[in-house]
């Protein structure tokens, strides 16, 4: 929301104006960090709700985390000043969520705030590696590499995230039509051939008689379905949220035949890639397995993450943590660790790892795509010929009498 505020710098000159916080609190602060003393402050007027940006779609987009980056990092090589920078992107992006986002960093640089400091206030956007690799590059004054680094990193993880969709995209297609085509079929097709079924008098077969009560049960009572669908489709969406729900669904999920080899390649090259870079970019070990553990993306993970970096606080291997753990990290990526861990070349083992496991990915993605095409069509085939031919089987054989 808006807050109307006047304020006193240390010089003692007025000013006045609007700053956007989500409560009054968040405005003091704001404010208070830019070394003012606030002298008045209310909330702004209340907008119509048809006015009001609603969140779902005001969601900074991976996309739009990768063309920051990539466009702060050039910037960056090309000598602009990061204020001056940040406030370029600010007015050449879309998004208004992430413009007023990008505006706030720039007033947050300008006021003396470091950059890392300036992100870490939005971890709905940057992630912890995000942040903490540009705090090491602001250490180690290579903050110019390190946004060119991110940048990369970025475009990999879109890339992957958007071949994923992209080999997602084919099947929803098929799935929706089936319940098209298997809705018009209950509504309008079977219901005129069950009519003509009764004049015949004759007999049906059983499956006939179960499509044509089916399709009456549905016809009848469809709105049922809907709510009971919608119903759980809501609270499976809430459940899964929880962190129970989360752990059974991570751990569910590495079980599924077929789909637990493509998401452990996903997961063991997203560990292998954001530790190597955080050891690179100068971050111990045990931070840099913490921040990895967060951002991994599966809760079976996260566990064995933090397992091994409490080993490590102990004086321990990561390897010795990982070899108890066979089905999530195979024995080949456990031994490359323990030869990094023994040559103190872990940040570079890990590397070669995340090449040869994108790699794959790639490969994987191709030969789904390539196998569920004609697997569908021919499962949609015989969903919708299945019940045609149970409801025509009777007046084909009243015709062959």
């Amino acid at each position: 929301m808006k807050f109307n505020y006047q304020a006193r710098d240390k010089k003692g000159k007025t000013q006045s104006g609007v700053i956007e916080a989500a409560s009054r609190e968040g405005a003091l602060q704001i404010l208070a960090s830019h070394n003012l003393f606030i002298t008045f402050l209310e909330a702004g007027e209340t907008r119509p709700f048809f006015e009001r940006n609603i969140a779902f779609f005001e969601r900074v987009s991976l996309r739009d985390i990768m063309m920051f980056s990539r466009h702060l990092s050039v910037m960056f090589v090309s000598r602009v000043p990061l204020v001056e920078s940040l406030q370029t992107l600010a007015a050449q992006t879309k998004s208004k969520s992430f413009k007023e986002k990008i505006f706030r960093l720039s007033e947050e640089v300008e006021g003396g705030t470091p950059f890392s400091q300036a992100l870490a206030k939005y971890p709905d956007v940057f992630s912890p590696f995000y942040i903490n690799m540009v705090k090491s590059g602001e250490a180690s004054g290579t903050l110019s590499s390190v946004l060119e680094y991110l940048a990369d990193h970025m475009e990999r993880e879109y890339h992957l995230v958007s071949k994923i969709r992209s080999a997602l995209v084919y099947p929803a297609f098929i799935v929706v039509l089936a319940f098209t085509v298997l809705s018009l079929l209950m509504f309008f097709v079977i219901p005129n051939l069950s009519k003509v079924l009764e004049q015949t008098g004759q007999e049906l077969p059983g499956v006939t008689q179960f499509v044509l009560g089916l399709a009456s049960l549905f016809r009848g009572f469809w709105w049922v379905f809907v709510l009971l669908g919608g119903g759980a489709v809501f609270f499976f969406l809430r459940w899964r949220k929880t962190p129970e729900g989360t752990r059974l669904l991570s751990h569910f999920y590495l079980r599924v035949p077929l789909l637990n080899s493509f998401l452990r390649m996903i997961y063991l090259s997203r560990f292998a890639e954001n530790l190597s870079t955080l050891i690179a970019g100068g971050l111990p070990i045990v931070q840099a397995l913490d921040i990895t553990s967060r951002i991994v993306g599966n809760s079976l993970y996260t566990e064995i993450i933090e397992e091994a970096k409490n080993e490590v606080q102990q004086g321990n291997q990561i390897s010795t943590v990982l070899q108890k753990y066979p089905s999530e990290f195979p024995p080949v990526f456990t031994q490359m660790v323990f030869v990094g861990e023994k040559s103190g070349t872990l940040d570079k083992t890990l590397s070669n790892i995340v090449s040869f496991y994108q790699k794959e990915v790639d490969r994987t993605v191709e030969a789904f795509l390539s196998i569920v095409e004609p697997a569908l069509i021919v499962f949609l085939g015989l969903i919708v010929g299945g019940l045609l031919a149970s409801v025509l089987l009777p007046l084909y054989q009243l015709g062959s009498l």
